[in-house]
């Protein structure tokens, strides 16, 4: 390849029920996109899932043109990776689940594979050309299924000693909060007790308004009811806003963002972007100021770009 030739970069956002390959070229430093295509995920299989992915990236190779020189791929993948032993944990595609994804795809492919978690690759894209471009930094945070997210300084995502910095729906949630609310020590699929995710998700905030006698609606009716008066909905909304208050402001204490970006279903909820930055700032000592809370540009249609930027950023 030319110094003149713009390079070529895969990003493959992987869900539990689709696949997501984009193909872009990378021109002057902006992705231009050249191909996408979407196939259903092989969740229990994991040749077959392997075998997927080489036919997505061969198949964006041939519109790249870059059979030259291989397109490093970058891929958004739920859950963790052991930091020792490099194999994947807590994956919402079974197939998955104490493989060695990254090494495998890497010796299939015969070309850099980098894989960050989908909050990570949230965050990225919305750090360059999204929400937060141009901020010297900003926190992603999804609020969906789960919770979880991502940092990025200048435009760059920072990992971490074992890749999970942001994880900071595994926090626990402080036993003040739980008492003043009568709320239950909950156990998250994680293996610790009383994780944030499992009270400010979505489910989180179904399961707080069944804990308050309701019928544990899902977030969007809780928000309609609250609207039409319902006194329950209306107590559930503001329960989980004081969690997700004292959540956030623990973010701005240990990253000090200049801004938070939602993601994730509930940065659906209008209401979030209203009255957030009060219930943070409830939560912050005198000084401190909450950062503006800001909705995705790209939201989930990210998961692939922020994945192909990530390869950008750790193989340039």
């Amino acid at each position: 390849m030319t110094s003149s030739e713009a390079r070529g970069y895969h990003g493959i956002d992987i869900g539990g029920t689709k696949i997501e390959l984009v193909s872009w070229r990378d021109a002057g430093g902006e992705l231009q996109e050249v191909f996408r295509e979407r196939v259903a995920t092989p969740g229990t299989d994991f040749d077959e899932f392997i075998a997927a992915i080489t036919g997505l990236v061969a198949r964006g190779d041939a519109a790249l043109g870059t059979a030259a020189a291989p397109a490093p791929v970058g891929i958004g993948l739920p859950g963790v990776i052991d930091s020792a032993s490099g194999r994947q944990l807590s994956s919402n595609v079974p197939a998955l689940n104490g493989r060695l994804v990254a090494a495998t795809l890497q010796q299939a492919l015969a070309r850099p594979v980098v894989i960050g978690n989908d909050c990570q690759c949230f965050a990225l894209s919305e750090a360059q050309g999204g929400a937060a471009d141009g901020l010297p930094s900003m926190f992603g945070a999804i609020i969906g299924t789960g919770a979880g997210g991502g940092y990025c300084v200048e435009g760059r995502l920072q990992r971490g000693l074992n890749a999970i910095a942001g994880e900071w729906g595994h926090w626990t949630v402080p036993a003040t909060l739980l008492a003043k609310y009568g709320l239950p020590v909950l156990d998250c699929p994680c293996g610790k007790q009383g994780c944030l995710e499992r009270y400010v998700s979505g489910p989180g905030l179904s399961k707080l308004h069944a804990h308050l006698g309701g019928d544990g609606a899902e977030p969007l009716s809780i928000v309609a009811r609250a609207n039409a008066g319902e006194a329950i909905a209306a107590h559930a909304l503001a329960m989980h806003l004081d969690l997700l208050g004292h959540a956030m402001a623990s973010l701005v204490l240990s990253y000090d963002p200049h801004a938070i970006v939602l993601g994730g279903g509930l940065s659906n909820l209008s209401h979030l972007y209203q009255q957030l930055p009060a219930a943070i700032q409830s939560h912050l000592f005198r000084g401190v100021q909450a950062p503006p809370i800001l909705p995705p540009r790209f939201g989930d249609a990210g998961g692939a770009r922020g994945a192909a930027l990530l390869a950008r950023q750790q193989t340039k």
